[in-house]
């Protein structure tokens, strides 16, 4: 359990530190341990305050087929932006923009790595 906690926060972190490497106005302040943190804050926003907003903009998530969501995204991360100071992003379209590029790497790495950390059978 520890092991897939402390797995989901490093690929979180590379996921936000490839975002701010592809999309121009996203910027990390400080080094690796200023990315950890960003990413610490960033999982706690998603497990906190995401569930809420999700289920607030569930109506017009439906309406727009999903698209909605991905401004939802974009609101976690300028909440986590807001939060801490080594985050700083843009507008409001470099804001979704790097959500769901952090969304694509997550999602990626996460296939990637369950793969190869799962058990194989004897």
């Amino acid at each position: 359990m520890l092991k897939q906690i402390i797995l989901v926060w490093l690929v979180t972190a590379a996921a936000i530190a490839v975002a701010a490497a592809l999309v121009p106005s996203v910027d990390i302040d400080g080094g690796v341990l200023s990315l950890l943190g960003v990413a610490l804050v960033f999982g706690l926003v998603n497990a906190i305050i995401g569930p809420l907003l999700r289920l607030l903009s569930l109506p017009l998530t439906m309406v727009t087929l999903g698209l909605f969501a991905l401004i939802v995204n974009g609101a976690l991360l300028a909440i986590t932006a807001g939060l801490t100071d080594a985050l700083d992003v843009g507008g409001v379209v470099a804001t979704v923009l790097a959500a769901v590029v952090i969304s694509a790497v997550t999602t990626l790495l996460l296939l990637l790595t369950v793969r190869v950390f799962e058990p194989q059978p004897q």
